[in-house]
């Protein structure tokens, strides 16, 4: 049988498709128009920019649209200055690059700003268009490295957390059934889906063993009635469609509309070229998964085939 992470590679494509990169937010903060106006123009071809009149407007589009990747603010306005504004967005936005614009000398202000963190950088107005262009697009590139690096130290925790369970699960349990439940639970949390169904293979059919999660507490087991499942135990590779309702094949299964799953990756479970299951992992809207963590995904599932063969020559001995 082929290794499902072999299948990964060609599927790459898909993923790539599906994850174009979309423009940053970024928020323009000044309570004069025309230079409100002007930073839109600048920046709205790169970035998708929200636009606030003062600091007090500026909160309340943060709280709608929630996270930004770069704030520019003009530093004196009315009621709030910019790094007064600027510093009540740290504890909720602590990603974010913040910079000033100021026409003042306000030394003393963007100097404590600037040591608490709060502020990347400083602009003089007025500002040399093609010099706030370069800086705003630097402070964009942190964002970006600052997320991809925190991202990847939530996966290895989140790797090294499923591996913990896997082996406190196998050395704990006494049946595949009671190893099973708190496995799914593992992978559902891990990787941010609303359901995860492991159910065991027996002659490359579905056995009645098996273990759910979902975050509602119930979950319908409809693997076998979908496409996506029996693909899976016909070929031994993982199948995937990351946005049910676009997918023809996939658009009219009742069980998706009844369920509402709209994203679903079905992952064999084999050890030394035996089945013994399937992982699926069903989220509720459509995804983005990447290649990186399709690859987790493959070497989760490897770890649990191993601890599921553990566990039943375990069981098997005893």
């Amino acid at each position: 049988m082929d290794n499902p992470s072999l299948e990964i590679e060609k599927i790459q494509y898909q993923v790539m498709t599906l994850e174009r990169p979309k423009k940053l937010k970024i928020l323009v903060v000044d309570d004069e128009p025309d230079n409100l106006d002007l930073l839109y123009r600048t920046f709205r071809r790169d970035f998708n920019v929200l636009k606030a009149d003062s600091g007090v407007n500026a909160l309340q589009v943060l709280a709608a649209e929630g996270e930004v990747a770069v704030i520019i603010s003009d530093q004196r306005m009315p009621e709030m200055k910019g790094t007064e504004f600027l510093s009540k967005t740290v504890p909720q936005f602590p990603d974010t690059v913040r910079i000033i614009l100021t026409g003042f000398t306000d030394i003393e202000d963007l100097v404590e700003a600037i040591n608490a963190g709060q502020v990347y950088k400083y602009i003089t107005k007025p500002w040399d268009p093609g010099e706030l262009k370069a800086v705003v697009q630097r402070a964009a590139e942190t964002y970006d490295l600052l997320k991809q690096r925190t991202e990847e130290l939530r996966r290895a925790h989140a790797q090294m957390a499923l591996l913990s369970v896997l082996v406190q699960v196998t050395q704990a349990a006494s049946s595949l059934e009671e190893t099973l439940a708190p496995i799914a639970r593992a992978f559902a949390e891990t990787f941010g889906t609303q359901g995860c169904i492991i159910q065991l293979i027996h002659g490359h059919n579905l056995a009645a063993t098996q273990g759910n999660y979902s975050d509602t507490g119930t979950l319908e087991n409809w693997l076998s009635q979908d496409l996506l499942t029996q693909e899976a135990i016909a070929t031994g590779k993982i199948q995937l469609s990351l946005n049910i309702p676009k997918d023809n094949k996939l658009n009219d299964a009742v069980h998706y509309q009844n369920s509402g799953v709209q994203a679903h990756l079905v992952m064999p479970i084999s050890y030394r070229n035996e089945l013994l299951g399937v992982l699926s992992l069903q989220w509720k809207q459509p995804c983005i998964l990447r290649e990186d963590e399709l690859k987790l995904i493959d070497l989760s599932t490897q770890l649990m085939a191993i601890a599921l063969t553990s566990s039943r020559c375990h069981q098997t001995i005893v």
